[in-house]
């Protein structure tokens, strides 16, 4: 494992705000759970601590099984009319729903 994970600088900033509103919460975390009509999915929440098989990239936490998922990819935060959210890059998706929240490996 490489460690090799970009954060962009648009999603940087969204999580530091997000971590201020939520004030208690100081770490991002990324999880890839089975699910979501591709087959995996991406979920993003707030936590307090760091886990034994956590890898931190900042202030950004991806346990490890995760992250043999989305190793190479890019975070990044998309603004757009209808919706704000988080996005992941993942050169390892074969293929992804058209909302970009599930894909196949």
């Amino acid at each position: 494992m490489t460690n090799n994970f970009t954060i962009t600088d648009k999603a940087k900033k969204k999580i530091g705000n997000l971590l201020e509103k939520e004030n208690i919460n100081k770490f991002f975390r990324i999880e890839v759970k089975g699910g979501g009509c591709s087959g995996y999915k991406y979920n993003f929440t707030t936590d307090m601590k760091v886990n034994e098989d956590d890898l931190v990239f900042e202030n950004v936490l991806i346990d490890k099984s995760s992250f043999a998922l989305i190793e190479g990819s890019i975070l990044d935060f998309s603004e757009k009319l209808i919706e704000n959210t988080f996005k992941i890059v993942n050169p390892k998706a074969t293929s992804s729903c058209g909302c970009g929240s599930s894909f196949a490996i």
